[in-house]
């Protein structure tokens, strides 16, 4: 006997409290950045760069200018043309956030915050590296509760149901599709817990934590993009985002080894400081 079956889609993707109408998708993403910056902040105060305090003001800028550029990379990329309807622009509450747009304008402001509170910017990205990937496994399942951006049709036991208003043209009721929002959730956590495994045993060089971030977000996003069936902008056989996520693999791994190269007789040297400082113990709140 098989253990699953399917996956159930949720019927609603908001809740009533009173008066007040929760959409679910925007509360799935509100957790995921408490979850990041609560990581990153205990991370940062580890390393006696910042304390938790510090970070909380940088994310409060990077966070806001994360889902502006989220938005703006969706309203300018997306196949529906959603910059010709102004009235869909602020609509974040139906989905349609571009991680791309949104890595590249959080992590901007966040450099520019770090530098104006001068606190090390290495040490901020460190910290930061292993926090983003949870915060978006957490707000990835807002896509579960909206029903949208699933993977083509399988007959695997976790394929996810998906109602019928909400089933794309040409694909029979009761048609299973790839759970796609469940493979990035898996893939950041274990993204997550590798770059905390890699940061405490290898002492890479501050900064490169956060280039081995992006590398292995989205070699993930790539295979995990040629799944879903989304009407997309592409062109030579890749969605746009594939394109997106192979310039930022070969970018960040180039980085990578011409960082490795350059510093290659520091490795040693670096080792032997880090080994030396005492470890950092923060006080409890």
């Amino acid at each position: 006997m098989r253990l699953l079956a399917s996956i159930p889609s949720p019927s609603d993707g908001v809740i009533d409290i009173g008066p007040l109408p929760i959409h679910l998708y925007g509360l799935m993403i509100a957790l995921g950045v408490v979850a990041g910056v609560w990581l990153a902040g205990r991370r940062l105060e580890a390393s006696g760069a910042g304390t938790r305090d510090d970070f909380t003001s940088i994310a409060m800028w990077a966070v806001g200018a994360g889902v502006v550029g989220a938005r703006l990379y969706y309203i300018i990329t997306d196949k529906s043309q959603p910059w010709k309807e102004p009235g869909r622009w602020i609509k974040v509450w139906e989905g349609g956030l571009g991680i791309p747009g949104g890595l590249i304008a959080g992590v901007a402001v966040g450099i520019w915050m770090a530098k104006r509170k001068g606190i090390s910017v290495p040490a901020v990205l460190d910290a930061a590296a292993p926090a983003i990937p949870l915060s978006q496994a957490i707000g990835r399942i807002g896509n579960w509760w909206n029903q949208e951006l699933f993977g083509r049709p399988t007959t695997l036991p976790w394929g996810l149901e998906i109602d019928a208003e909400h089933i794309p043209d040409g694909y029979p009721v009761g048609t299973l599709f790839h759970p796609t929002f469940l493979y990035e959730v898996l893939w950041n956590l274990a993204l997550c817990g590798v770059l905390l495994v890699i940061d405490k045993r290898m002492q890479l060089r501050p900064g490169r934590l956060m280039a081995v971030y992006v590398a292995g977000y989205f070699v993930g996003r790539f295979w995990i993009e040629g799944l879903r069936i989304d009407p997309a902008n592409s062109g030579g056989g890749w969605r746009l985002n594939q394109w997106v996520a192979a310039a930022a693999v070969l970018l960040s791994v180039g980085y990578l080894v011409i960082d490795a190269v350059r510093h290659r007789g520091d490795e040693d040297t670096f080792a032997e400081i880090t080994e030396s400082e005492p470890d950092y113990v923060p006080e409890d709140d």
